[in-house]
């Protein structure tokens, strides 16, 4: 017999203006394809970037996707109802006393000095937030049994109030959810259509507002990415797609979509996630830079964060939209800066940019769909960064008259600016914020970024980038030829990785680690619930599970931990001495972080985690022969460009991507277009391409 056909591998990344897919060939070869985000209905867009891959490889969408062997997708559906307020009715059901939880917040204030800041948008309106009799102890035994009388008539209430999705955190409920199990079976009888979010299962951890905050979150979006994905995945194999359908979450893994759509809260950095995956392996590991900062400028946003020895950096501190989000996701910090961010003018006659944007609907003025106020992407039009006639490679032409109108208007008019001056005071604006972007990720957290190679990607990352590089001293600047769809790439990088975590408060100098090593057995024996079973884990996933073991630490009387690496043998049990390394790690990960540590004073554990593992199966990763140095057969003409540094415009070579070759030099300045972006060479800098198939600008 023949050996069987490899067939396509397929990311897709919805972003705010385009959803972006990447498609590998049996040959290996890699396609992308850009089409406008459908915000009302995303999956609209995603068919539509399927239908023109398929033409591209002159099929009709049943046979692509019959030749489908792998759809791996980033979403941003958890994320966009977290931050339009629209997700499912929610109630919550929890311990008397605790009612208020979500409002009292640990006396958390984001403006400590004004009296007068208005509380968070509600996503559990109060009248929704019952109360049941029932008590578990600190050691996770019944001292009050549940009253089950009065859950059947909170149910009830909650039911006949039209409550969609119901969150269920019940105090010390992560040590016992005998409790919290009894509450859902009750719910599921008397509210069967009912979404039910169990706190023991989303986030089994000591601290209840984080707990109960991070229940409420799935409850409120989970039944919204649940129909979603659901109505997608039956839409795909309606039109033949019979294989593998995994979901990008936050923590750099990818899941199936029955997991995601039942734990949506892990799914709020989707589409980011992937970038920051293909930054770590396709620029880490494969052009040996481990210490990265990612940035990814997209229509409506700027994602940024760190990889560090090649592993990018996660946190539980997440907030969004005001509410905590304590499980584990890849550390992205994200403002509001994108190519469709809005240049206005505040009350106090000063120019801002963004948070809001143009979206992908009606978008930019530029691109003349309705859209009458001033963007960045006008801006950089204006600026003579972008070509009106070449831009997503001739596929849509930009209207000039109508951005220089809505710059003119907005901006320079109330500045009493020309309008060039304008959209030069929007260009620095915006660089400005994203630098400050940066430094949160960097400085912030003790780290200069001029130890850091910046990768830029996302649509609009490459026009900034080399400014941005200029002002916080980064010697260099990678820029991936595919750049505008690099998440969506990465996404074909990614594994299947589940977390689990159980509190366990040890003490380093006198540690019962029989108990620590009770709850790995436990969390290892769900991990294989969730995980595929080997007889339908197909020929894109190889080699056994792999187990990452973590604690989580901190000194007495520190109200924030750090997660340190754990070591276990082979069983998977660690030993006095895994533990004591971990200890010591710990130590100098606090002296790194906030430049003092106390090694004299005994270690206290909060929580354990375990990351599981399993390899997908990788593209291959091209290498290009080089052509030499002279870039002159890309060269399509020259235009004027504005450049500070040079005094205003200048005429400036402009380069065909598409025909620049490995090892060409690009002295700046001189801007190279690719189908799908553009890359700004500052002078002083000089741009490479390399036989990884990224530009380097240093």
């Amino acid at each position: 017999m023949g050996a069987e056909k490899v067939g396509y591998r397929i990311g897709i990344d919805v972003g705010g203006t385009f959803t972006d897919l990447v498609y590998l060939t049996a040959e290996g070869s890699m396609e992308v394809v850009k089409t406008p985000t459908t915000p009302e209905d995303q999956a609209r867009g995603v068919i539509a970037g399927l239908e023109k891959a398929a033409a591209r490889e002159g099929v009709n969408l049943q046979a692509f996707l019959g030749d489908t062997d792998l759809i791996i997708h980033g979403t941003t559906v958890a994320t966009n109802t977290m931050l339009e307020f629209n997700g499912a009715r929610t109630g919550l059901i929890t311990t008397k006393g605790f009612r208020d939880d979500i409002e009292i917040r640990r006396g958390y204030k984001e403006r400590i000095f004004n009296p007068r800041y208005p509380k968070p948008v509600p996503i559990a309106l109060r009248r929704h937030r019952l109360t049941v009799d029932e008590r578990i102890d600190r050691e996770g035994k019944v001292i009050r049994p549940l009253d089950e009388a009065e859950t059947v008539r909170a149910v009830r209430r909650l039911r006949e109030s039209g409550v969609e999705s119901i969150g269920v955190c019940l105090f010390f409920g992560f040590l016992n959810p005998v409790h919290e199990k009894r509450v859902a079976e009750i719910i599921r009888r008397e509210h069967p259509e009912a979404f039910v979010s169990l706190s023991h299962e989303v986030l089994p951890q000591i601290r209840e507002f984080e707990r109960v905050s991070t229940t409420l979150i799935n409850a409120y979006t989970s039944p919204k990415l649940k129909r979603y994905l659901e109505n997608l995945e039956a839409e795909l194999v309606r039109l033949g797609f019979e294989k593998d359908f995994y979901v990008m979450l936050s923590n750099g893994g990818i899941m199936n979509a029955g997991y995601a759509g039942q734990y949506a809260v892990y799914s709020l950095l989707s589409g980011p996630a992937g970038g920051v995956v293909a930054c770590s392996q396709l620029v880490g590991e494969a052009a040996d830079e481990p210490d990265i900062i990612a940035v990814d400028m997209g229509g409506t946003s700027y994602d940024v964060a760190l990889v560090r020895g090649g592993r990018p950096t996660v946190s539980t501190e997440r907030w969004i939209s005001r509410y905590r989000a304590a499980v584990p996701m890849l550390d992205i910090h994200t403002i509001g800066t994108g190519g469709g961010s809005i240049a206005w003018i505040d009350p106090g006659g000063a120019l801002q940019v963004g948070p809001r944007s143009a979206g992908a609907e009606p978008g930019p003025a530029c691109y003349g769909r309705g859209g009458r106020e001033p963007t960045v992407t006008d801006a950089n039009l204006l600026l003579g960064f972008l070509d009106p006639e070449t831009f997503l490679g001739g596929e849509m032409r930009l209207d000039r008259g109508a951005a220089e109108k809505a710059v003119e208007e907005k901006t320079a008019r109330p500045l009493g600016l020309e309008t060039i001056r304008a959209a030069h005071g929007i260009f620095r604006i915006v660089n400005n914020n994203m630098a400050n972007g940066i430094r949160v990720v960097s400085v912030q957290r003790g780290y200069d970024p001029r130890d850091f190679v910046l990768v830029a990607f996302g649509g609009n990352g490459a026009i900034h980038a080399g400014a941005q590089a200029r002002d916080l001293g980064i010697r260099k600047v990678v820029v991936p030829r595919p750049a505008t769809a690099f998440s969506a790439r990465g996404m074909l990088h990614s594994n299947i990785v589940i977390t689990k975590m159980r509190t366990c408060i040890l003490r380093s100098d006198r540690a019962d680690l029989e108990a620590a090593n009770v709850l790995f057995r436990s969390m290892r024996d769900e991990v294989d619930k969730d995980l595929p079973p080997p007889s339908r884990r197909r020929e894109g996933l190889k080699g056994e599970v792999r187990f990452r073991y973590g604690a989580d630490m901190h000194y007495k009387g520190e109200t924030h931990e750090i997660t340190v690496p754990l070591g276990a043998d082979e069983a998977g049990v660690v030993r006095e001495g895994d533990f004591q390394e971990a200890v010591q790690a710990f130590h100098r990960a606090h002296e790194g972080l906030h430049t003092f540590s106390n090694p004299q004073d005994p270690v206290y554990v909060m929580n354990l985690r375990v990351e599981a593992g399993l390899e997908v199966v990788k593209p291959s990763l091209p290498r290009l022969s080089p052509a030499g140095e002279d870039p002159s057969p890309a060269l399509r003409k020259t235009r004027e460009v504005y450049f500070s540094e040079q005094g205003g415009f200048r005429e400036t070579p402009i380069y065909d991507g598409s025909r620049v070759r490995c090892g060409n030099v690009l002295p700046g300045p001189c801007i190279v277009e690719e189908p799908a972006t553009t890359i700004v060479v500052y002078p002083g800098q000089t741009a490479r391409l390399t036989e990884r198939d990224q530009y380097e600008i240093t």
